[in-house]
């Protein structure tokens, strides 16, 4: 069996942590958030895969490859003109002429989860659908099923008939693509695959499988936080680097090689440090802290929960915590990020022209690449900084703050 991986969006929603990463090469756990996806495929023995992609192409094209580094044959497709769903995979027929795993690209799955999609799928010879249980099924295409089949698929409902939704994983035959021809363009004006399925539910059967493993749908940069937290909660640690006499490593910590924790450095895991991190002397790493490529985290400082990517500095008496910090990032010494508000309430973020829930009752910053403080700077909780700003010595930053913005 073959797999089709969706990555071909622009990740708007995800912005500014976008605004030069591809949403597939974001830094999760360790690695960039697709990897995980592709890693449960191979695991499961699918090795051909094809990778749809769009926007920043050349981007995961250079990362992967053609997938040899991660034991994979990797090939390429291109979504030149973004049409939907069903559009979306409709670009890989002439390519695949066999049955199918698609996932989307931008949701934690795991493993055992898609492993029990394709038991199904070899018991039936039928379409698989992946469907999980959340709180707000209004965001998604929500099911209506009777003895595990689907009935219908209702986009984004005002009153919802259940709580169960798409999940964006499925199990094709290859006569979905002339079903995809078939398929007329929605009331959005895109090709829909919910269309597509209705209208395949409704002359055959479609199987649903219940995640139960754990799943996320990654739509807002501070989601971030929450798709790291679930996957560095099953890291295993290991120890490649260097690590000096003095230091403290306590819980599950990776250290990858050439990287290098410093004498009086205390960390309680999970965290991931990666090649080439440089860190401490005397610094404070706390739980579900990634640290990407390069990353310095000096003396007298502490970081708690983040994701800061890679070649960003925060090398003197800062604080950082529930945070994404994006790449060559550099907070100058005595930078402090606060993640909770007075009235200890959720944390409100000004997002896309609204001032909106997070959900979160600690939020710090999101930040996205090329940023600068100065000392003493200060960044009030739920901040959002897009690239190449500069807050500077002893400013305070509060709010959106756009592209090139200067705080003084």
């Amino acid at each position: 069996m073959k797999a089709l991986v969706l990555a071909a969006g622009e990740g708007t929603r995800l912005r500014p942590l976008t605004s030069n990463i591809p949403k597939p090469l974001l830094l999760v756990a360790g690695r960039p958030f697709m990897s995980h996806v592709l890693e449960a495929l191979g695991e499961l023995g699918i090795k051909d895969i094809y990778i749809l992609v769009g926007w920043k192409a050349n981007k995961i094209k250079e990362y992967y490859g053609d997938g040899s580094r991660l034991g994979l044959n990797i090939r390429y497709l291109e979504q030149r003109e973004r049409m939907g769903t069903a559009h979306a995979i409709g670009c890989a027929e002439g390519s695949i002429d066999e049955p199918f795993m698609c996932l989307n690209g931008d949701v934690i799955m795991f493993k055992e989860d898609l492993g029990r999609m394709l038991d199904r799928y070899k018991d039936t010879g039928s379409t698989i659908m992946g469907a999980v249980t959340v709180p707000d099924p209004q965001r998604f295409g929500v099911l209506e099923i009777h003895d595990g089949r689907l009935q219908k698929i209702h986009e984004k409902p005002d009153v919802p008939p259940t709580n169960l939704i798409n999940a964006g994983a499925f199990v094709f035959n290859p006569d979905i693509f002339s079903r995809i021809r078939a398929t007329p363009k929605s009331v959005r004006g895109e090709y829909e695959i919910t269309d597509t399925l209705n209208t395949l539910a409704a002359e055959s059967d479609v199987y649903v499988e219940k995640l139960t493993g754990g799943w996320m749908d990654v739509g807002r940069p501070w989601d971030l936080l929450q798709a790291n937290e679930i996957l560095m909660s099953k890291l295993k640690g290991r120890i490649e680097g260097t690590v000096e006499p003095g230091a403290t490593l306590k819980g599950e910590v990776i250290v990858e090689k050439g990287g290098l924790v410093r004498s009086g450095a205390y960390i309680e895991g999970p965290v991931y440090i990666s090649e080439g991190c440089d860190v401490g002397p005397n610094c404070y790493i706390r739980p579900s802290t990634c640290l990407g490529p390069g990353v310095k985290v000096g003396a007298s400082v502490e970081v708690k929960n983040s994701i800061i990517m890679a070649r960003t500095h925060v090398p003197h008496h800062n604080y950082v915590g529930d945070s994404v910090i994006g790449e060559r990032c550099n907070l100058g010494a005595g930078t402090k990020v606060a993640n909770l508000r007075f009235d200890d309430q959720k944390v409100k973020v000004t997002f896309k022209g609204q001032l909106i829930d997070s959900g979160r009752r600690k939020l710090g910053v999101i930040m996205g690449d090329d940023v600068k403080t100065g000392i003493n700077a200060m960044i009030d909780p739920g901040t959002i900084i897009f690239e190449n700003s500069t807050i500077g010595p002893g400013a305070v930053a509060r709010g959106n703050l756009g592209p090139g913005t200067r705080v003084l």
